[in-house]
């Protein structure tokens, strides 16, 4: 079956030139002195911010030396119909960029930043599904004095062809649904899920046969998590496996540290979290693949607290690829993108020519083409879930297609995905009482 359509549309290479007046005016604030930033905006989408780098007016510098990726659009096919606009009343489409002077943030109510001017960018989207475009790269006027002391601002827009493969579940992770192909209006059929409780024989008998080296002591579990009994509350012993049609396991998410209250109160903190292994077939046995932690994050509205790293073949630390924070209430997508800038879901650090590979927050640099960091680059996922006391929590899994090479990376997202779904089920306070499918079967004798 054929991927989605999508387009990718990046804002970077920010830079900002401000020539110095002889008589500078007292309410301007110099940018050499205080910080620039700017506001980006996309008909429809979430207003973005990223920070300007100031230039000196003296520095000439090539349009290329600029590699720093400021905000990132996802366009879906319904997305470009939308902006495309087939009405007769649509206007053309435009990408909004203001710049300021001055920290940001709010001062007693008032933004604190200057408005020193704006640039507007005149999209055609028309094509872009199949091929890159680039709608501005370069230097442009900003602001209201005369030419000859106008500030200059560089940007360069552009956008790509992204296809993703479209996942969806067709029910809650915990009543072992079945997981759809998604393709404009058709729903293929492509894998099952299997949720259920690990007793402590089971937990024995999959640390022996998942131990990676039979001659060593130290099994994944007691490597990566703890199965521990502790008293008090705790959420534990939970799994999904994910199947192929043909009844073969091709991918799992295995929760190895139980979700326990803090002493002293009824939620998971972040000093205490609970993790799950994404687990992938390899050698006849299952392999750790990832570790997904979560926690209840404290806050002017709950948040489930999340961190995601892969995990190497070698001894070598795991690599973050994901950090931030869902709305518990309300949802949220669960995102993976190593092209993004920080203010988007998930922690990343920006794609350039310059920096190798895949090297998010302080995990190291590890170079070109060793694996598994060259093979994570720009979008690789994301999953959107239902918050507490949703309905139904059905999620949608999109993935790349770079990183789709067989029906196991597929499967190892939906795993992923299930399991950030089940973490916002683990997270709740332990005051409230779980659906009947997520307690086992001795717990509800009790």
């Amino acid at each position: 079956m054929d991927p989605c359509p999508f387009v990718r549309l990046t804002v970077g290479n920010l830079a900002l030139k401000i020539p110095v007046a002889s008589k500078p005016a007292r309410s301007v604030v110099h940018p050499s002195s205080s910080p620039c930033f700017c506001k980006i905006k996309l008909k429809n989408f979430p207003l973005q911010t990223a920070v300007v780098p100031y230039i000196p007016a003296e520095n000439q510098l090539a349009d290329g030396h600029f590699q720093t990726l400021a905000a990132t659009f996802h366009l879906s096919k319904s997305d470009l119909d939308k902006l495309a606009g087939k009405s007769l009343f649509a206007g053309k489409v435009y990408l909004k960029i203001s710049i300021y002077t001055g920290r940001r943030g709010t001062t007693c109510g008032v933004n604190s930043g200057r408005l020193l001017g704006k640039v507007s960018v005149p999209l055609n989207l028309a094509g872009t599904e199949s091929r890159a475009c680039v709608f501005h790269n370069g230097w442009v006027t900003v602001g209201k004095d005369a030419k000859s002391s106008s500030a200059q601002f560089h940007l360069n827009v552009k956008a790509e062809p992204d296809p993703r493969f479209v996942f969806q579940f067709d029910g809650e992770p915990e009543c072992s649904p079945q997981v759809f192909q998604i393709q404009g209006n058709i729903r293929q059929p492509v894998f099952t899920c299997k949720f259920s409780f690990r007793s402590t024989g089971d937990r024995n008998q999959r640390s022996r046969s998942l131990q990676s080296d039979p001659s060593s002591s130290r099994g994944w579990l007691s490597s990566f998590g703890s199965e521990r009994e502790r008293p008090g509350k705790e959420r534990k012993g939970w799994s999904i496996t994910v199947h192929d049609l043909s009844g073969s396991p091709v991918a799992a998410a295995s929760m190895v540290t139980p979700f326990v209250a803090s002493p002293g109160t009824d939620r998971v903190s972040r000093s205490n979290p609970g993790s799950w292994l994404i687990l992938r077939p390899g050698d006849g046995t299952w392999k750790p693949w990832g570790r997904l932690e979560a926690w209840r994050e404290r806050g002017a509205s709950d948040g489930l607290g999340y961190r995601f790293e892969l995990i190497p073949d070698s001894a070598a630390a795991g690599i973050v690829l994901a950090e931030s924070t869902l709305s518990l209430s309300k949802g949220g997508k669960f995102a993976i993108d190593l092209g993004a800038n920080n203010s988007n879901n998930g922690r990343s650090t920006p794609g350039n020519s310059t920096s190798p590979a895949c090297s998010p927050r302080s995990s190291g640099d590890f170079g070109y083409g060793l694996w598994p960091y060259c093979m994570y680059r720009g979008f690789v996922m994301s999953a959107a879930v239902e918050g507490e006391g949703r309905k139904c929590s059905k999620p949608t899994v999109e993935v790349s297609v770079q990183h789709v090479n067989c029906t196991e990376d597929a499967a190892a997202f939906v795993a992923l995905s299930a399991a950030v779904d089940l973490s916002m089920d683990a997270c709740r306070l332990f005051s409230q009482k779980l659906r009947k499918e997520l307690c086992h079967p001795q717990d509800l004798l009790t």
